[in-house]
């Protein structure tokens, strides 16, 4: 979006002159990256449809910020450049990044934007997210209501940065949330992938960054596609936005362009990656969120060598990275799909979720309290259960 189109309405000092809807509460929605811009989606939808609110959103300075405005357009999304939110007063803003976020002239709701507050800070540095470096600008606590998943880490939070403790909130997670809503759909998304009920989804996932699966894939793939059986498995990728938006769509492709001929399927940015974690019957990973969710939600996972060090020691990737099996070139596969079904059967029922929350099921009525209490507005109606992941287009052969 052009920075300088600045918008008269809904917001603006003359906006009230030309909107159709008056007085109503104005929610920003600051989105740093895709990855974040997805998170947030989640929890805007708990309020937009309230007619005394009116959402806009714009795309915060990041260096990972490519993609953003296309988001942004393929959710019809009303974007206002950051210039012109900077100097803007909203009711309530909503992140689920750090940068530039005191910049923003309203009561701020911080959200992760990953699987619980699982990294440190340049490597062995503090838990990352839950630092004073992040959460302090001249000695003052930025955000209104920092979010929390597990109330261990107020224990964290209280050793890094004790003044955000009195704005802390527990509220679970609500990606987590979502998905155990979408189990019973995962017939559909399986269908939608392409992945008939008589073969296996294999699903490699990869974060971004110098220890990711990503980084090594010509180690992994070509050892993954040799020995599985296209009879039997169906093999899907998924990369991290940053790594797509980072390298280039083109790029990307182009390194991946061996194994998309012997057969992978990448799955694009666009794709809600949840519905391929549903479908799947097992995941290889690294130590970004979609391992730990998929985990979480019971599928068997191997790893690969994770930057156990770089990881917050209580986190359940950190559990995964010491723990769980590792995937090794050198053994047939199908054993060690085997290993990590025994694996994930030995833990106890529910471990790894237990370690993402402690409040499973209640993030969207725990937030959407938040978010009232925070623009001065009494809760309308009853609360919704979380929806379901939208099942992708149909994948045609």
């Amino acid at each position: 979006m052009n920075d300088q189109q600045w918008r008269e309405v809904p917001v603006g000092p003359s906006a009230q002159r030309w909107v159709t809807r008056k007085d109503c509460r104005n929610v920003l929605v600051a989105t740093h990256t895709v990855v974040a811009g997805q998170r947030l989606l989640d929890v805007v939808g708990l309020i937009e449809d309230d007619p005394r609110i009116q959402v806009v959103y714009t795309r915060m300075p990041a260096v990972f910020g490519r993609g953003v405005d296309e988001f942004l357009s393929s959710i019809d999304a009303l974007e206002i450049p950051w210039e012109q939110a900077r100097h803007e007063r909203f009711d309530l803003a909503l992140a689920a990044s750090y940068g530039c976020i005191d910049q923003i002239h309203a009561p701020l709701m911080e959200l992760p934007h990953g699987a619980s507050f699982g990294k440190r800070a340049h490597g062995a540095g503090p838990v990352y997210g839950l630092d004073a470096g992040r959460l302090l600008h001249d000695g003052q606590v930025v955000p209104a209501s920092l979010v929390l998943s597990h109330e261990s880490q107020l224990e964290v939070l209280r050793r890094q940065c004790p003044p955000a403790v009195d704005v802390a909130v527990v509220a679970g997670d609500p990606c987590l949330d979502r998905m155990l809503a979408s189990v019973p759909l995962r017939g559909k998304y399986r269908r939608a992938l392409g992945v008939g009920p008589d073969r296996e989804l294999v699903v490699i996932a990869s974060t971004w960054g110098r220890h990711s699966l990503f980084q090594r894939f010509e180690h992994y793939l070509p050892t993954l596609l040799a020995q599985l059986d296209p009879e039997r498995y169906e093999v899907a990728m998924l990369v991290h936005p940053a790594v797509w938006f980072g390298h280039g769509r083109r790029q990307v492709r182009a390194w991946l362009s061996a194994a998309r001929a012997a057969g992978m399927l990448l799955i694009e940015p666009e794709v809600d990656w949840r519905a391929a974690v549903l479908a799947a019957d097992h995941v290889l990973g690294d130590h970004g969120s979609t391992t730990t969710y998929a985990a979480a939600l019971g599928r068997p996972v191997l790893c690969t060598d994770l930057p156990v060090e770089e990881l917050n020691p209580d986190s359940p990737q950190a559990l995964l990275g010491t723990h769980a099996p590792r995937f090794v070139r050198s053994r047939a596969l199908p054993d060690q799909f085997r290993d990590a079904v025994a694996w994930q059967k030995s833990l106890p029922p529910g471990d790894i979720a237990a370690r993402l929350t402690s409040r499973p099921g209640q993030a969207h009525r725990l937030l959407r309290e938040e978010m009232y209490r925070l623009l001065g507005l009494s809760v309308p109606g009853r609360h919704r259960a979380p929806e379901p992941i939208p099942v992708p287009p149909r994948r045609s052969r």
